[in-house]
């Protein structure tokens, strides 16, 4: 059998923070979610994503550490139009998420812009720019 991709795990210092980050961007998460220690969802597509706190991962792996020096994962959602990048980055900024990169034209095409989750995680915020 061959594995299959099934799955990205998060690992959160603070798991209702986390949750309502990732809420903003449209992912459903079970409203009960909040104080759990593993939470999944599934997102189109059928792949799935999973938080699960320091605590839980320190349950089966002692010596965990979380990385230090930057982010060691990045994640992306597409927008719908350039102006839905700038009206997502300004709402997830707003609700207090570190901007890291304001959006931009970038050069290979796409409207773009990256976010911060409550644990550092780039999150990046994307759609394709008109053709001229």
């Amino acid at each position: 059998m061959t594995p299959r991709f099934d799955l990205i795990g998060l690992v959160v210092a603070d798991m209702a923070a986390s949750l309502a980050f990732y809420r903003r961007l449209g992912l459903d998460i079970p409203a009960g979610a909040d104080t759990q220690p593993h939470v999944e969802a599934s997102v189109p597509g059928g792949l799935r994503i999973a938080w699960d706190t320091t605590e839980t991962i320190r349950s089966f792996d002692p010596d965990w550490t979380p990385p230090r020096g930057g982010h060691r994962v990045g994640l992306a959602f597409a927008c719908d139009d350039p102006a839905d990048v700038d009206r997502t980055y300004a709402a997830l900024v707003d609700a207090g998420s570190p901007g890291h990169l304001k959006p931009f034209d970038a050069f290979w095409g796409q409207r773009y812009a990256t976010v911060l989750d409550p644990d550092g995680n780039a999150v990046d915020l994307f759609a394709p720019l008109p053709q001229p």
